[in-house]
């Protein structure tokens, strides 16, 4: 067995301490090494022969292979090919991984493999046994017998109150939910302070995106300007659309920071972008392509060779890979350091699982940085994500509104998309996140040398790390200006003729906001009445110019 952490010691020792209870919750955070904790217990249990047999539910075929291999190297044999036509567990073998589906599929299969002999049930990621509607019922009625189980979670999970989650204990909270009770939590705080983890850069970048809705309008928003709900998905979706400039640019700017790591001791550094669906990620890969001049790896759920594909990506060399899903959970890939967030999901479960692929450490000089669209419920969620949680269950909405769900992508109206035709979307760096503020660009006092020092805690300031940033996207908004092959409409050429105005604008607000502590919304709600007309997002380049200047007023300009 591999020399344990602080936190596995500690955390089998309270354990021991609860030695007489069947079922143990453990939470700790993506990258802390569940894996390797739980299967020293295991193993402990195997050798002073508490238990017989082991058995591990993952949420993937993928991952029931990456269990067995680690549950081999600890000397615990598990079969990982195991199917539900086959009924004993070879004699030869400890035990088998399986699945949550295949458990759901045949519950009183499992359930007398589970009493054959007396076994550890490991629920790797124990949330999904709630993501089918009798998938709960069914790892309950699989392993209600197992003498010990042990429940492993990284992240906050939700779900609804009718459909809780098997073996985990739950107490009521002040505001009526429902809160899990775990025996031991390792958060990302501890992780971080421990070395385990790599510190995270968020880099936001906002943009304006503009659609022609179904009167024909040319409708314009800032992804970093308050909107309607309804204003801010569809800025958002077009954001997201490969046929805008907002992609590339992103794409652009995290190679940008690859070959900045590749050339500050992370030889293999590799970025992973997260699509929403099939298509944007195949579209996604020509445009790595396209700007790297390196084809990247497409990871896609339907592919029989996703698990080789991932398999290759994690020893590989490869700059980036293109997913959906594949690679939000679970899978342990320690040279991907660098995340660009394209996707329309927004749960706090499947953000904190997607950040939890780039955060695992190798070494205290390494650092990760996670490039997102400037959004209202992405910048909360990158704000909360060093707070402890636990896992809170909600009470039911009104609506049994599916924000209950495990991921929820940004919500239209029924038709929006059909009526909604993409004009033109561009990017440009907004801002730096830090202790749950917004870090706009100081570039005063800067060197070559500060370069090096990206990411680091305790080295640059906020300031300064947002000032680098902001360098290097100038550099990213050329290399992505050669993606863009087609013309661009009459309309999209009208709106870029203010886009440098709007972008000064844009910046200001930032500098305002950053010195007087007044959200960004409020400063472009208080600019409106001071300079009537539009939002600035919609304004023209008369309206841009006015507010401009009286925001060059307040910072004494």
């Amino acid at each position: 067995m591999p020399r344990l952490r602080a936190w596995q010691r500690a955390a089998l020792e309270e354990y021991k301490a609860q030695d007489r209870r069947r079922d143990f919750l453990v939470t700790a955070t993506p990258g802390a090494g569940k894996t390797t904790f739980a299967l020293t217990l295991a193993r402990m249990l195997v050798d002073s022969r508490v238990v017989d047999r082991v058995i591990v539910v993952a949420p993937t075929d993928h991952l029931r292979t990456q269990w067995a291999e680690a549950a081999d190297a600890a000397g615990l044999p598990l079969d990982a090919a195991l199917t539900n036509a086959v009924g004993p567990v070879r004699p030869d073998l400890r035990g088998y991984v399986t699945t949550y589906a295949q458990v759901a599929a045949k519950p009183a299969l499992h359930a007398a493999r589970t009493a054959a002999k007396r076994s550890l049930v490991i629920l790797d990621e124990v949330h999904h046994a709630g993501d089918g509607l009798s998938w709960g019922d069914a790892v309950a009625t699989a392993f209600e017998m197992a003498p010990r189980r042990l429940c492993l979670t990284g992240t906050p999970f939700r779900t609804r109150p009718d459909e809780r989650i098997p073996f985990v204990r739950y107490e009521a909270d002040a505001e009526g939910g429902w809160r899990s009770d775990a025996d031991f939590t390792y958060g990302y705080r501890e992780a971080l302070a421990d070395g385990v983890v790599r510190p995270v850069v968020f880099a936001a970048y906002t943009g304006t995106s503009r659609w022609r809705n179904s009167a024909g309008e040319v409708i314009a928003a800032s992804l970093s300007e308050q909107n309607t709900r309804s204003v801010e998905t569809t800025a958002w979706r077009t954001a997201l659309n490969p046929k805008g400039k907002w992609v590339p640019h992103v794409i652009a700017a995290m190679d940008e920071r690859i070959t900045h790591l590749r050339n500050s001791g992370m030889p293999d550094a590799a970025g992973l972008v997260l699509a929403s669906d099939q298509d944007d990620a195949r579209a996604y890969a020509g445009i790595v392509e396209q700007v790297t001049g390196e084809a990247p790896v497409v990871i896609l759920s339907d592919d029989p060779k996703a698990s080789d594909k991932i398999a290759a990506f994690t020893h590989g060399t490869q700059r980036m890979a293109v997913c959906v899903r594949m690679v939000s959970e679970g899978v342990d890939v320690p040279r991907a350091a660098c995340l660009a967030w394209m996707t329309s999901y927004r749960t706090p479960l499947f953000f904190a699982q997607g950040v939890g692929r780039v955060v695992r450490a190798r070494s205290v000089t390494e650092s990760a940085t996670v490039f997102l669209p400037a959004v209202r419920p992405l910048l909360a969620l990158a704000a909360e994500l060093e707070q402890q949680r636990n896992h809170v269950i909600p009470p039911p909405s009104q609506d049994g509104g599916e924000e209950l769900l495990d991921v929820v992508p940004v919500e239209t109206e029924p038709g929006e998309r059909e009526r909604n035709e993409m004009v033109d979307a561009d990017a440009s760096f907004a801002h730096l996140l830090h202790g749950g503020r917004a870090v706009v660009a100081t570039p005063d006092n800067l060197t070559a040398e500060d370069e090096d020092f990206l990411g680091l805690p305790g080295i640059l300031s906020p300031e300064q790390t947002a000032a680098l940033l902001a360098r290097r996207d100038s550099h990213a908004r050329l290399r992505a200006a050669g993606t863009q092959a087609p013309e661009p409409s009459a309309e999209a050429a009208a709106w870029r003729a203010g886009a440098e105005l709007r972008r000064e604008v844009n910046r200001l607000v930032g500098v305002v906001s950053a010195r007087t502590g007044t959200p960004h919304g409020q400063i472009h709600a208080q600019l409106r009445r001071v300079v009537p007309g539009p939002a600035s997002a919609a304004a023209g380049a008369d309206v841009l110019e006015r507010r401009r200047d009286h925001l060059m007023e307040l910072l004494g300009g």
